[in-house]
């Protein structure tokens, strides 16, 4: 426990660092297969893809961070988890597979029969590793999950641009999808070298197989309340419109994404160890939610500010359409990240119940949004969804905090060094787009204004807002000497 400051430290960094060459992949694999592929390619995987992450949820059950949150688990009772995570996965597979005809009736497209057949056991290779990756998490061994995650990425890109560049059409897309959790289950298991056992019948694992399922409703809401959208969209406007909203919502969710499964796993597992010690704990979470915040309001002025050659630089000229919605989108990167660290708070404490109720509230919120914006098409949906969004930051806010080690002003306080910063420096990039605009060409407009932005950004928070010593902290922690780890056995 006395190293924990330091290892979460390291662990960050090594999370940041590969989720960075994530992003890398995931861009250029996107720049690369947005141009070899039509839009019509990505919204047919599009419409299934938005079907089947709902089934998803279900492989991993929570039990996963059932696992992490724990204070102590035992092989057998990792075992025992094991075996159901792949007994849902091998139900999911033999479900989605059954259901290919009625997902290729609900589009009207004989098409997406087979591609739901197909990335049907992408649900089985996630389920075998699961248990291997919460160990790897639980032990805080975030230095080989980084590798982990980047060299699945690096083959799943590899397949999926040489299927394009060979004429696969979309088919690219699902053997890409297929490959990243198969290659990914594979290293997990030379990492971790671990074999399960038989599963026990009297393992101790009915409080943990509890937290799991409120996990994963909670997981279920969230994701059909913030996916209809695109269901709907491929439902009302066909495969191009799908295609066209799904990437600007793939572009915006990029660095969500990447934030959340760097920083927020490391918070999760360090928080779950300090559970018990309030002082710490409260700690812990505001430096993590800081730097989330810090992390994400340059991305997202970048994203409002710098849409058109953005779209222009990483989709090409023929996605020209996505960049007003992608403008519209850009705010839910900041809304995000607001809301999402809350979600640490409420697991690591164990009060998943609380986050329930609220994604209840949440779900019809947006969902009503779209309904509202759906007539007008993609645009009309992205600023019904971003609207929604950010009238409900500070209800959301108020409501995870109560009744925590947490206020509501330890959360405004947080929040006001880097959007003071981010608003100075916003007011510097838009005078670049607006005295530049015409005179360069996309690329540089966009190196030069996002140049100024992070210049000034950075200025703005580590000297006038006084956040340099948090940051030297940081540095420092990651230049002491790594203790020994822990082996692998449950604990």
């Amino acid at each position: 426990m006395k190293d924990l400051k330091e290892r979460a430290i390291r662990g960050g960094t090594a999370k940041v660092v590969a989720q960075a060459a994530n992003f890398t992949l995931r861009v250029g694999s996107l720049m690369t297969l947005a141009r070899l592929l039509d839009p019509k390619d990505f919204g047919l995987v599009g419409m299934v893809t938005a079907i089947t992450g709902i089934l998803n949820l279900f492989r991993d059950f929570g039990l996963s961070s059932a696992t992490v949150q724990r204070v102590d688990v035992t092989e057998e009772q990792v075992s025992t988890l094991f075996w159901i995570n792949v007994l849902v996965g091998a139900i999911l597979t033999v479900l989605l597979a059954a259901a290919s005809p009625i997902v290729a009736w609900f589009y009207h497209e004989p098409r997406l029969g087979w591609v739901t057949i197909a990335l049907s056991v992408s649900f089985l290779f996630n389920a075998a590793g699961i248990q291997h990756s919460a160990m790897l998490q639980r032990q805080m061994k975030f230095t080989t999950l980084a590798g982990i995650e980047v060299a699945s990425w690096a083959v799943s890109v590899a397949v999926g641009i040489t299927m394009a560049l060979l004429g696969c059409g979309y088919w690219s897309l699902v053997v890409m999808a297929v490959v990243l959790p198969l290659s990914s289950t594979i290293c997990l298991w030379f990492a971790t070298m671990w074999m399960p056992g038989l599963p026990a019948r009297n393992a101790g694992i009915r409080s943990m197989m509890r937290f799991g399922g409120l996990v994963t409703l909670n997981s279920l809401i969230v994701y059909v309340a913030y996916n209809l959208d695109k269901v709907l969209l491929g439902r009302f406007w066909g495969a191009e419109a799908i295609g066209i909203y799904g990437r600007a919502y793939q572009l915006i969710n990029i660095p969500t994404d990447n934030l959340n499964s760097s920083v927020g796993e490391v918070a999760f597992s360090a928080l779950s160890r300090v559970q018990n010690d309030l002082e710490r704990l409260k700690s812990y979470f505001l430096k993590g939610y800081s730097l989330v915040l810090a992390l994400t309001v340059p991305i997202t002025i970048a994203g409002a500010v710098f849409a058109n050659d953005l779209i222009l630089v990483v989709l090409g000229p023929k996605w020209a359409a996505t960049a007003p919605i992608f403008r519209l989108l850009a705010p839910t990167i900041l809304i995000f990240a607001l809301i999402n660290p809350l979600a640490w708070l409420l697991f690591s404490t164990g009060l998943v119940g609380r986050s329930v109720r609220i994604v209840c509230v949440v779900a019809p919120l947006v969902i009503t949004a779209y309904f509202i914006g759906l007539p007008y098409g993609p645009k009309g949906v992205a600023l019904a969804y971003s609207t929604a969004m950010t009238l409900w930051v500070v209800p959301h806010i108020l409501w995870c905090v109560r009744g925590t080690m947490i206020s509501f002003r330890d959360i405004m306080l947080t929040v006001r060094r880097p959007l003071l910063s981010g608003v100075v420096a916003a007011i510097f990039a838009v005078g670049v787009e607006f005295f530049f605009g015409q005179s360069l060409t996309p690329l540089v407009r966009l190196a030069l204004g996002g140049g100024v932005l992070l210049a000034v950004y950075l200025g703005m928070l580590l000297y006038v807002m006084g956040q340099r010593t948090f940051y030297l902290e940081i540095l420092r922690g990651l230049k002491r000497s790594p203790v020994k780890e822990k082996s692998l056995a449950p604990a």
